[in-house]
């Protein structure tokens, strides 16, 4: 969920004014059903895309007019790159894991906080035809190897603090033994290499590499709708579309400029970091400010020395920045745009924030990785500004179609009618790495790309979400699967059955708690039950809460009634 703002007063010009006066919608009519199918469009007119060409060579189109320009800006050191230092660095880099036998189509894990060297490292992938699958350096060891087992990953970039995490049992900790090559960005531990090896080649022995446009280059892992995180796989076409859908065009939906400084606290490992922030940036000519973790003062203090205008939050951030006593210690008035994403954002939250920083246009996406990933974002970000309401997630984005499917009827609804939310366009995901089933399951056999979150469009044509279909946990934007909980859950010996469900939490969105049967006379404690899930997880994966029951609400075909579960809690503060 990327996630608007107090209304805005729109800056009319005849164009819009005249689409305004428009509906955008489509309308088909059922001649078996007489009632009528809807598929909506952006308020914004659509566009041509160059999308047949490789995301990088897109990305620097304005190289020669950037190419002094500041690009990344690495928090913690202060250093600067400009768009030609960047570019060059990424070239070499290319040259370098080509070198070291990476080919196209070969999968390199960018196991990485935010940093130079993970915005140059994906750059340089997709200069040589490569695929980037990012994770999360927090990951367990079980978790980064599920990942690098299922995405065949050749070479893995990252920090010697994570080294041993790579080494998946105690002989190969011994002998220091890899089935992948591995590089460190600052002092290798034995049988690593250091990322000078890579950034230090010489650009001119970059290979020639022929890139069609549907080539894999991107490989974030989702958990989708239901189910054990899957590779997603995100093209140079789909990557190139959902940028070009944001920020290209006369009038983009996400209007970024040359003098625009945009922060990128949230890690690049997240698809909507990558996309929203990181590559639109890019194509805007933009610069990026890096900061490798989130400390309340630290980023005041760089809001404030580096100017930023555009500030790319998760609800969270938006609670820190609302209710921090120390905002009113640093001037925030360069600041004109907030985009909040991953997770809803509340309506007192968004105007709790709007009171600190007036000058600011708040405003919602949504968006899923499978989706490349924006469906949906405010035009109240736009060049030339439409009035928002606050709440919606705004309208779809530009050379895409949205519909609302109701479940029972298979018919797309009209106006103010809830239902499944669903986009077409080529934006979207080529499908999930070797799991055919669970990408018709996800992507039907019209290309609808089914997101599993129930919503509806309002009159004015904006998106609200209301419920998810799908079983999914948002904590702090971060998705924890049930499903992996659970199985975790099951495999402790004198656990008997479990189920996993969303808590609200006021910081966090949503919290995983655990209902767990233990069998007869059995005496396991809540403590030991967390602590033997948080040995085996990423810090936003652990069990907040576990309450003990006699049985778990299962449908007849044995489907978790996760409902009945969730109305457990909801009641008063007793325990289920």
């Amino acid at each position: 969920m990327l996630s608007v703002a107090p209304s805005l007063d729109a800056k009319q010009t005849p164009e819009l004014d005249q689409i305004n006066h428009q509906k955008p919608s489509d309308y088909v009519d059922n001649p078996v059903s007489n009632q009528t199918n809807h598929i909506f469009k952006s308020k914004l007119p659509d566009i041509t895309i160059s999308n047949n060409l490789p995301l990088h060579t897109y990305c620097f189109d304005k190289l020669p007019q950037t190419a002094d320009r500041p690009c990344l800006i690495v928090a913690s050191s202060g250093k600067t790159y400009t768009y030609a230092e960047t570019y060059l660095l990424s070239r070499k880099i290319a040259a370098g894991l080509s070198k070291l036998g990476i080919q196209k189509g070969d999968v390199i894990m960018i196991l990485l906080q935010n940093s130079a060297e993970f915005v140059l490292s994906f750059i340089a992938a997709s200069m040589i035809g490569a695929v980037a699958t990012t994770a999360n350096p927090f990951y367990t060891t079980a978790e980064i190897f599920k990942q690098i087992t299922a995405s065949k990953t050749k070479l893995i970039i990252t920090q010697a603090m994570y080294v041993d995490k790579l080494r998946p049992n105690e002989a190969n900790q011994e002998n220091g033994e890899f089935d992948f090559k591995v590089i460190t960005i600052d002092e290798p531990p034995v049988n690593c290499l250091h990322f000078s090896v890579i950034s230090e080649a010489n650009e001119e022995d970059l290979p020639e590499v022929e890139i069609d446009p549907e080539d894999a280059l991107a490989l974030p892992f989702s958990s989708g709708t239901t189910g054990l995180p899957k590779g997603v796989i995100l093209t140079h076409k789909s990557l190139i579309t959902s940028v070009a859908q944001q920020v290209d065009g006369e009038n983009p939906n996400l209007y970024l400029t040359t003098e625009d400084v945009l922060l990128c606290v949230l890690p690049l490992f997240h698809i909507f970091s990558l996309n929203s922030v990181l590559l639109c940036a890019l194509r805007a000519g933009s610069a990026v400010l890096l900061m490798h973790k989130f400390e309340i003062g630290t980023l005041l203090g760089l809001i404030q020395e580096h100017k930023v205008t555009v500030a790319m939050v998760v609800p969270p951030l938006v609670l820190a920045l609302a209710k921090n006593p120390q905002v009113a210690e640093f001037d925030l008035s360069s600041i004109r745009l907030v985009l909040s994403g991953a997770a809803p954002l509340g309506k007192e939250l968004e105007e709790t924030l709007h009171n600190r920083i007036p000058q600011a246009v708040l405003g919602q996406g949504y968006g899923m990785t499978e989706a490349g990933p924006v469906l949906s974002m405010s035009l109240g970000f736009a060049k030339h500004p439409f009035p928002t309401r606050s709440g919606s997630c705004g309208t779809v984005v530009r050379n895409a179609e949205l519909k609302v499917l109701d479940s029972e009827t298979g018919l797309s609804l009209g106006y103010n009618q809830p239902g499944e939310i669903c986009i077409r366009g080529q934006q979207i995901m080529k499908g999930y790495l070797n799991d055919e089933n669970a990408t018709k399951t996800t992507i039907d056999e019209e290309g609808w790309l089914h997101t599993g979150d129930v919503g509806y469009i309002d009159d004015n044509d904006e998106i609200f979400i209301v419920d998810r279909v799908k079983e999914l946990i948002k904590f702090k934007g971060f998705q924890v699967p049930p499903a992996e909980l659970e199985g975790l859950l099951v495999s402790h010996p004198s656990i008997a059955d479990a189920a996993v469900v969303p808590q609200k939490d006021v910081a966090a969105g949503e919290v995983p708690v655990a209902f767990v049967v233990r069998p007869n006379g059995n005496d396991l404690t809540e403590e030991a039950i967390k602590e033997f899930i948080s040995k085996q997880v990423v810090f936003y994966k652990r069990l907040h809460k576990v309450y003990f029951i006699h049985a778990i609400p299962k449908s007849p075909s044995g489907k978790i009634l996760r409902k009945d579960l969730r109305a457990k809690l909801e009641h008063s503060n007793q325990k289920p």
